[in-house]
């Protein structure tokens, strides 16, 4: 008799399975899916071996001025005033431990990620030649602050299209020492940094521009970068670096007015058309911003990881189209982040591009969310998109 009553029950189980499955499946070809995923092809990551190796060093960051500022994703200092941008649209100063609003570039309410657009998101933060304050606003643009009156002028607006493409995620800024030159990405002219999840997933891709402060022109200087983010000028100024997050990878892009080592480079390293190689490929993890080292090489934050030994839901994922829509359609940007192992890295890059350093933080207990590590003063300032803390970590005792 226990054969025919499991066979009943396999029969019964199955028609259980068809009789949900087939709907779900049903529905889920309905489902509109909010992203058109295409195929990323990505390397396997390198091993976290050697300089790589995991660590604990993140942890020995302090936590400063908690819960009284959320996301300050991009830190500056004037002197020993730091400036930086925070969730809700404010760019505030830090004098003597105090906390001050200088300016903010949007108006509220200021809440939700559904505020934000008009709320404004201060995302990268550079100091001028006169001390003014250069910001990228994701959605406003690129704005002038004077950090003492707190003035706001608009350089480049998103309301301007370029070269007929419209700027939807303005993310990231380096100025040249004289303060001429402004190189900015714009991460998508599609998706907005409210739905960055969608950006990544999807591989869509953008540039990098450069604006003109003195003839106020904007020029798109490289296209078809996947998620391009952090940029950062090299020390000499000869080029300019863009971290390309969704592809886990840093691009160079020559700066034409060194004609003499273009020629030089292009003759060595016979670079692709207009002067753009790759710097540094196949990272650890997912790139945010970049800056400058006293040691003449780069800091560079990720608030993602590829595990390797291990699971990378991204890298399973770059190949597979099909499972993103699926999963997408089922599941909001909020749940599948959930899905993504925190884990904080910064490496410390050498001039051309090799590891010298690594800082981790497995599983973001101290330090969550890095999206840069900004130098000053023998200590890394560790930004993030949305902890409510900046950290600091010594460098004399790491």
């Amino acid at each position: 008799g226990s054969t025919y009553s499991s066979k009943v029950f396999r029969v019964t189980f199955l028609t259980l399975a068809v009789s949900v499955a087939v709907p779900l499946l049903g529905v889920t070809v309905l489902l509109d899916c909010p992203i058109d995923p295409q195929p990323i092809s990505l390397k396997e990551p390198p091993l976290l071996t050697g300089v790589l190796e995991p660590n604990t060093k993140l942890r020995k960051a302090e936590r400063l001025w908690e819960n009284q500022l959320v996301g300050p994703e991009s830190i500056v200092n004037i002197g020993d005033v730091l400036f930086t941008g925070t969730a809700d649209g404010k760019i505030i100063k830090i004098e003597d431990g105090e906390i001050q609003t200088v300016a903010r570039i949007g108006h509220g309410p200021c809440g939700g990620s559904e505020d934000e657009p008009t709320c404004g998101r201060p995302l990268g933060m550079r100091v001028g030649p006169n001390n003014t304050l250069f910001v990228a606003d994701a959605y406003y643009g690129l704005y002038e602050v004077d950090p003492l009156t707190g003035e706001t002028k608009t350089l480049v607006s998103t309301k301007t299209p370029i070269e007929g493409q419209k700027l939807s995620f303005v993310n990231d800024l380096t100025v040249t020492r004289d303060g001429r030159k402004i190189y900015f990405t714009d991460s998508s002219s599609k998706w907005q940094r409210k739905d960055y999840l969608f950006l990544v997933m999807e591989g869509t891709d953008d540039g990098l521009l450069e604006y003109d402060t003195v003839t106020k022109e904007v020029k798109v200087l490289m296209v078809g970068l996947r998620f391009p983010n952090g940029v950062q000028l090299s020390p000499a100024e000869d080029f300019v670096l863009v971290q390309e997050t969704t592809m886990a990878r840093i691009r160079r892009q020559l700066r034409c007015s060194n004609l003499l080592s273009i020629t030089f480079r292009y003759y060595v390293s016979g670079l692709m058309k207009g002067g753009a190689d790759m710097f540094v490929e196949n990272m650890p993890g997912l790139p945010d911003n970049i800056r400058l080292s006293s040691s003449g090489g780069y800091w560079v934050a990720m608030a993602a990881v590829r595990p390797n030994p291990g699971f990378s839901l991204l890298d399973f994922l770059s190949e597979k189209p099909w499972i993103k829509r699926m999963i997408f359609k089922l599941l909001s940007q909020e749940t599948v982040a959930k899905f993504v192992p925190k884990y904080s890295l910064v490496v410390e890059l050498s001039e051309t591009g090799s590891y010298k350093r690594s800082f981790h933080d497995p599983n973001g207990v101290t330090v969550a969310y890095v999206s840069e590590a900004h130098e000053h003063n023998g200590h890394l300032y560790l930004g993030s998109f949305r902890s409510p803390y900046i950290c600091r970590l010594d460098l004399q005792h790491v």
